[in-house]
């Protein structure tokens, strides 16, 4: 496969990746503890828009693209909820209070799932449908092109809504320096609530991507969840540009190393790249600044 051909697949991937790790980082951020039912919150997206895609009363199918504002919609209502349950009632108790909660969450919504939609893979609809196309030797799905554009406005958006707005302010506030947030005003818990609402908005679309491109299944969130927490080690703790560039540095690793050798091997040496990169870094490669989030 040439190298072009390559470099478009591994992008598209990353750009799922990205939504993954963006909303991973902001919780992480918000509450300082990992969400370890983070991956399945992206499956649950998935799986939600392949209901949705069902039930909605269109005769001729449903693109992806009316289903994706819905999906950020339930999403961002369930990461709310999440917050509620998993979160709030334990963060005063021990960090691994939050930590088992998370995972029972997860586990929780796998077995619902499964229970609900059954174990099978499901694929939700393509953003846009219609025939391949063809451009200067490389071949691209709509599904592929509208994927990199919907990612590509989301992160664009939500770094906006983060730089730009006061209501971003605040949520960088209260990720950086609670105290202080709180002594100027900010309801800081709300703005916890709101990063848990972000990020599985984020979590949800990236989902509805995948469910298309590559399937979903109650059991697909745990490799996600991982995906997630190499992207944030190996960009930088805490670093949310860190992160996105992580995620697409694992995309264009694991593209590159299966076209060259096989998935296994790709799967493996990936695992390989992290250690070596906790060994020889282990602030990541775009370790932040000291006392600095987002």
């Amino acid at each position: 496969m040439e190298i072009g051909q390559l470099f478009l697949n591994a992008l598209v991937l990353g750009a799922s990746y990205a939504l993954v790790a963006l909303g991973f980082v902001l919780v992480l951020n918000a509450t300082a503890a990992v969400n370890f039912a983070h991956g399945d919150l992206v499956m649950a997206g998935g799986m939600l828009a392949v209901a949705l895609s069902a039930v909605l009363p269109l005769d001729t199918g449903v693109p992806g693209l009316l289903v994706l504002p819905l999906v950020l919609l339930a999403m961002a209502g369930a990461g709310l909820l999440f917050s509620l349950v998993a979160y709030f009632p334990l963060r005063r108790g021990p960090p691994v209070s939050v930590f088992i909660s998370t995972i029972a969450v997860g586990i929780m919504l796998q077995h619902g799932i499964k229970a609900l939609m059954g174990p099978a893979e499901q694929v939700a609809p393509p953003l846009i449908a219609g025939p391949r196309l063809e451009f200067a030797g490389l071949v691209a799905s709509r599904q592929a092109l509208a994927t990199l554009v919907v990612a590509a406005l989301l992160i664009g958006g939500t770094a906006l809504l983060l730089a730009r707005t006061q209501f971003g302010r605040r949520l960088r506030a209260s990720a950086q320096d609670p105290e202080m947030a709180r002594a100027i005003g900010v309801r800081v818990p709300v703005m916890i609530a709101a990063s848990f609402a972000l990020g599985t908005a984020l979590a949800g679309a990236a989902g509805l991507l995948f469910a298309n491109s590559y399937f979903v299944s109650p059991g697909s969130g745990g490799n996600l969840m991982i995906k997630a927490y190499i992207a944030v080690t190996i960009g930088g703790w805490g670093s949310a540009p860190g992160a996105l560039a992580g995620a697409l540095m694992i995309a264009f690793f694991e593209v590159g190393v299966a076209a060259w050798l096989s998935s296994p091997v790709a799967e493996a040496a990936l695992y390989g790249a992290l250690l070596l990169t906790l060994v020889l870094r282990p602030q990541g490669l775009f370790g932040e600044p000291a006392g600095r989030r987002v």
